[in-house]
């Protein structure tokens, strides 16, 4: 297999997607679904898909079990154009995502596979040696290869989506990313949070801010905003992966980090007019 640009370690899953005209309360209680569909889901999936529509090559490192989700998975990536190298899980992971039409999310984790015995990390080893970034998502197979990843010097990208600022799982990524990437969601001051990155070692931070954009600081100090590009939203899954991936390849192609904010924005948009994870699953997954 031939060198990737990115290398892209972590979740790829089979999704069942609910749409609710509101989320649950937490009391018992009937409601009627508006919608429903099952398609491929998984943060690095995301990334993976819009790297790959953006022309950037890139290779997914996840796991599956031999099962029929995990063949869903391996086959609509494949048709996707998707590069991958997978290994044997204990699981597929699968969620069950109860949505709002506003964005509204509750991911609820049916299966999640526990990180590999390490008997292809010398391969890996020699992909991740060979990529200009690699980027590590939340998992457990991510968190065992971070010393690996580390030990090859290159930069690494790490997402760590709706963190609270506490989460211990995160402070592994955290403490060895070059690039970080979080949204607001529970964060009470995102500025603050970015500029603790930055003093912790990171050259960029960013977190969106859903429709009012994202905001980011760079190795200097600076901060920049970018507006969100409007459009008619069917679907939110994958919006922040198409951003980070819109942002990492304007970094690589040599951008500035306002231009690259502004291509991961119209990255992003790209992506919430499907309800897939990204238009490249519309002629797969119908």
């Amino acid at each position: 297999m031939s060198a990737a640009s990115v290398f892209i370690a972590g979740p790829a899953s089979w999704n069942s997607i609910v749409v609710l005209d509101r989320l649950p309360d937490p009391v018992p209680h009937m409601q009627f679904a508006e919608d429903s569909w099952e398609t491929v889901g998984g943060t690095s999936a995301g990334k993976a898909l819009s790297l790959t529509a953006l022309g950037r090559s890139t290779v997914l490192h996840a796991l599956t079990a031999d099962d029929e989700p995990g063949g869903r998975v391996r086959a609509a990536l494949a048709a996707a154009g998707v590069r991958t190298r997978w290994a044997r899980g204990d699981a597929t992971e699968r969620h069950l995502n109860l949505m709002t039409r506003e964005g509204g999310r509750v991911s609820l984790y049916l299966s999640s596979p526990s990180a590999t015995a390490g008997g292809d990390d010398e391969a890996l080893g020699v992909a991740m040696a060979a990529a200009d970034v690699l980027v590590l998502d939340l998992a457990a197979e991510p968190l065992r290869l971070l010393p690996l990843a580390q030990a090859t010097g290159r930069p690494i990208w790490v997402d760590v989506h709706d963190y609270d600022g506490e989460s211990e799982f995160h402070r592994p990524f955290l403490a060895a990313a070059d690039a970080v990437f979080c949204n607001a969601d529970r964060l009470d001051d995102p500025v603050a949070f970015l500029r603790s990155c930055i003093a912790g070692g990171a050259t960029l931070a960013v977190c969106t801010l859903g429709a009012e954009g994202a905001v980011a600081v760079d190795a200097d100090g600076v901060e920049h905003r970018v507006a969100a590009v409007p459009v008619q939203v069917v679907d939110t899954n994958g919006a922040g992966d198409a951003f980070l991936a819109g942002v990492l390849d304007a970094r690589l192609s040599g951008e500035p980090v306002p231009v690259a904010l502004a291509v991961g924005a119209r990255s992003a948009s790209a992506v919430l007019g499907t309800r897939h994870l990204h238009p490249l699953l519309d002629a797969v997954l119908g």
